[in-house]
C-alpha cells in the first residue's frame, strides 16, 4: 500500500476545485451513540469524498443473563457494510499487543482519526498516526462537561442546553482545540436517553459538516477557555439514591437525568422503589410535612413532600410522581398505584440507612 500524498493544488487546500484523492478514515467508538454517527458517514462516503477504511471498537463484552459474547453496536454497523473491524485491549507502547496495535493502525495509512465514546486512551503516539489527527465527537459544548457522562450532567445541573463539540484531540482529557460547535435545547420533559439520542443525530450531523472541508475548520480551531471547565464525573449506582431533603426541582432532574441508568430510587419499608417519571415541579401545593412523605395518592400523581429551594424559603416543595416500580414489580402509572393498596397517604418514603 503507498502512501498518500497531497496535491497543494487541489481543493484539499482551495475550495472551489474538486479533488480525486478520497480522505482515508478511521472511525473509533463502541456504543450506539457512535454507531449513528458511523452509520451517517458511511451513507455519505461518495458526498463526503471519504473512504472510511476501518473501524476500532472495544472488544466484545459478555452481556444479558446467558452471559454470551455480544459486539458493540459499532462492530455491528462495520460488520454490515463489510468495514475492516479492529479491537485491541490497548495501544501502550509497554506491551506487546499496544505495539502491534500502533502498527496495525499505520497500514491504514489514515488522514484523519473520527473518535466517538471509543473508551479507550489513545496515546499521543495514536494521535499522531493519522495525517490530520484524531477528531472526537464530544456531547456537550467544551470546555463545558470534559469526561465520561456529559449529557447526564448537563440534566443534573439544570443546564439549559447542551450541544456537541468537535475537538482536535490532544493528550489531555478532552482539553484540545475546539473545531467546531452546535448547540441544542434541552428541554423540560428530556431524560437522560432522549437527550442521548438526539445528541447522537447531532453528533453525526457536525461530523459530517467538519468532514466536508476538514482544512477550513481545522484553520479555525479555538483553544478551551480552562478558567470555564468543569468535569462530568462517570456515573455511579449510588447517585440514584434520592434525598428528600433537596428540591422538588432537584430530586425532577435526578429522575431525568439517570433515566434509564442507574435509575432514580428510593426505600418504603425497607423495600426499593424506583422512580421513573415526574410531572414538572409542583410550586402551588407547598406543604409542612417531613421531606419523604406522600402527601397524597391521586389517579394523575403521588404528590411527596421534598425540601425547600432555599434556606430563605418558609416551606417544602412537593413533587409529583407520575411512574414508578415496586421492588419485584413491573413499572406503574399513578392511577394504577392509585388503584391498588401498596402506597398510603401518610406513608414515608426513606434512605436506604433509614
Amino acid at each position: 500500500m503507498t502512501t498518500p500524498t497531497f496535491d497543494t493544488s487541489n481543493s484539499f487546500t482551495d475550495h472551489d476545485t474538486p479533488t480525486t484523492y478520497r480522505l482515508r478514515v478511521v472511525f473509533a467508538g463502541t456504543p450506539e451513540f457512535a454507531a449513528i454517527s458511523l452509520s451517517a458517514l458511511i451513507d455519505q462516503q461518495e458526498a463526503l469524498n471519504i473512504e472510511i477504511v476501518a473501524v476500532y471498537t472495544q472488544p466484545d463484552r459478555k452481556a444479558g443473563r446467558g452471559q454470551k459474547l455480544s459486539a458493540s453496536a459499532v462492530k455491528e454497523v462495520a460488520l454490515a457494510h463489510d468495514i475492516a473491524v479492529e479491537q485491541p485491549t490497548t495501544f501502550k507502547k509497554s506491551s506487546t499487543e499496544g505495539m502491534a496495535a500502533r502498527q496495525t493502525l499505520r497500514t491504514y495509512q489514515p488522514d484523519v482519526m473520527i473518535v466517538a465514546a471509543y473508551g479507550l486512551i489513545l496515546p499521543i503516539g495514536v494521535l499522531n498516526t493519522p495525517t490530520h489527527g484524531c477528531l472526537n465527537i464530544h456531547a456537550s459544548l467544551l470546555p463545558r462537561w470534559r469526561g465520561a457522562a456529559p449529557i447526564h450532567r448537563a440534566l443534573l445541573a439544570g443546564d439549559d442546553e447542551t450541544g456537541i463539540t468537535i475537538m482536535q484531540m490532544d493528550k489531555g482529557l478532552d482539553t484540545g482545540n475546539m473545531i467546531y460547535k452546535t448547540s441544542a435545547r434541552i428541554e423540560a420533559d428530556d431524560t437522560a436517553a432522549s437527550l442521548h439520542d438526539k445528541m447522537a443525530e447531532l453528533g453525526a450531523d457536525a461530523v459530517s459538516t467538519v468532514l466536508q472541508d476538514l482544512p477550513h475548520y481545522q484553520a479555525q480551531a479555538v483553544v478551551q477557555d480552562e478558567s470555564q471547565a468543569n468535569y462530568a464525573e462517570k456515573l455511579v449506582k449510588a447517585e440514584g439514591e434520592i434525598d428528600w431533603s433537596q428540591s422538588a426541582a432537584a430530586i425532577e432532574r435526578q429522575i431525568r437525568g439517570l433515566t434509564p441508568w442507574p435509575g432514580a430510587y428510593t426505600f418504603l419499608a425497607g423495600q426499593r422503589v424506583k422512580i421513573l417519571a415526574s410531572l414538572p415541579v409542583n410550586t402551588s401545593q407547598p406543604t409542612n410535612e417531613a421531606a419523604g412523605t406522600v402527601i397524597s395518592v391521586g389517579r394523575k400523581a403521588i404528590l411527596v413532600a421534598c425540601g425547600k429551594e432555599s434556606e430563605a424559603e418558609s416551606t417544602a416543595t412537593t413533587l409529583a410522581i407520575t411512574r414508578l416500580q415496586f421492588a419485584g414489580g413491573k413499572p406503574m402509572t399513578a392511577e394504577q398505584v392509585c388503584h391498588g393498596n401498596q402506597l398510603n397517604d401518610g406513608d414515608q418514603f426513606t434512605t436506604e440507612s433509614k
